[in-house]
């Protein structure tokens, strides 16, 4: 069961995120603010899930942690990026 919950947070961070912050307080212990979590959401919606684990659980952010937190961005951004190629590509 948790690795069916790591699957769906992976495959839907906004719907995640959206679940987390209206069922709990959990975002609010990580970031301290509604700006954040909200830019988080629109933008970078895995960095956002995973900094709020490791700040939650009281993980160091250096070493592999710091790795991991990397390819969430990465991730992220690939997203972003993957999109705009798709586009450009239909287009020419």
């Amino acid at each position: 069961m948790p690795c069916l919950i790591v699957i769906l947070l992976l495959a839907f961070p906004r719907i995640a995120l959206a679940v987390i912050f209206l069922t709990s307080n959990y975002l609010q212990r990580a970031y301290h603010g509604l700006l954040l979590p909200l830019l988080g959401f629109i933008f970078l919606p895995l960095t956002t899930l995973v900094y709020a684990w490791m700040v939650n659980t009281r993980t160091p952010l250096q070493g592999i942690n710091l790795i991991i937190l990397v390819i969430a961005v990465v991730v992220d951004l690939g997203g972003w990026g993957g999109g705009e190629y798709h586009r450009r590509s239909r287009w020419t």
